[in-house]
């Protein structure tokens, strides 16, 4: 993650191009469909900024229109598809998801933070569709998710208390902790005790255990888990169960990053 110090000067930054991912990442599910005015408002430019910029990405297949509104084409998955086919991170998990997947019977994902959100890199269902945010790509917060609090845990403390000064937690379903003080304390048990157990704090009925994974010099790079629909398997279960075999294959996957 970029911080202030290490930030590239102004000179070596390419300004229409950092501008034109600002108005990909406008459009998001609950907004599909945006008009200019929408883009601009939503990314800060002027409208005649965003009308060049929709107009430009419309051109290079990024971008449709219709009745004067504008949405993403599948095109922009390429831009994903180029993570997912050339990380390391990913290649090297997935197989190892996969065993763990189908020896447990349940859904098995890994993902990383970006910023204060967690995107999944990597996903096995195992024929257990628990929930449609296991899927690579996905973002959801992080201070609600097992793989999320496991590495929101392993940050540094002040990047821990300014991720804490300057969240807002919402409640997502009425098991999801809002409380900065209590949220404080998960992510202190997590790191205390090497894992997460998050009970529906995302999705009603969805279970999920994690722990971190970490490079050959010994750094959290990413976080794995298992996830169960919670009226299958209690909390004292998915402990007793799924965390020996996320441990063993968290040695596997350390000893391969």
């Amino acid at each position: 993650m970029t911080t202030e110090n290490d930030a590239p000067a102004a000179r070596d930054m390419v300004a229409g191009l950092e501008k034109g991912l600002l108005v990909i990442a406008a459009f998001d599910q609950e907004r599909s469909r945006l008009s200019i005015a929408e883009v601009a408002e939503r990314t800060g430019l002027t409208r005649a900024a965003a009308r060049r910029y929709l107009i430009t990405l419309t051109h290079l297949g990024y971008m449709r229109h219709e009745n004067k509104l504008f949405a993403l084409t599948p095109m922009v998955l390429r831009l994903g598809q180029s993570y997912l086919h050339s990380a390391r991170l990913p290649r090297i998990v997935q197989p190892l998801l996969y065993r763990l997947a189908y020896a447990l019977g349940e859904a098995a994902s890994a993902g990383v933070l970006d910023h204060d959100q967690l995107v999944c890199v990597a996903a096995v269902s195992a024929g257990q569709l628990v929930s449609v945010t296991l899927q690579p790509g996905t973002r959801v917060p992080a201070y609600c998710t097992a793989n999320g609090r496991v590495l929101l845990a392993h940050l540094p403390q002040p990047q821990i208390d300014a991720f804490l000064e300057r969240a807002q937690p919402e409640r997502i379903t009425e098991h999801t902790i809002v409380s900065k003080e209590r949220l404080a304390l998960e992510i202190a048990r997590a790191r205390a005790q090497g894992y997460a157990l998050v009970d529906q704090e995302l999705e009603l009925g969805l279970r999920t255990i994690a722990v971190p994974l970490k490079n050959f010099r010994g750094d959290v790079v990413a976080a794995m888990n298992i996830s169960v629909h919670a009226g299958r398997m209690p909390r004292e279960e998915m402990v007793e169960r799924c965390l020996p075999a996320l441990i063993k294959m968290q040695v596997e996957l350390n000893a391969l990053l």
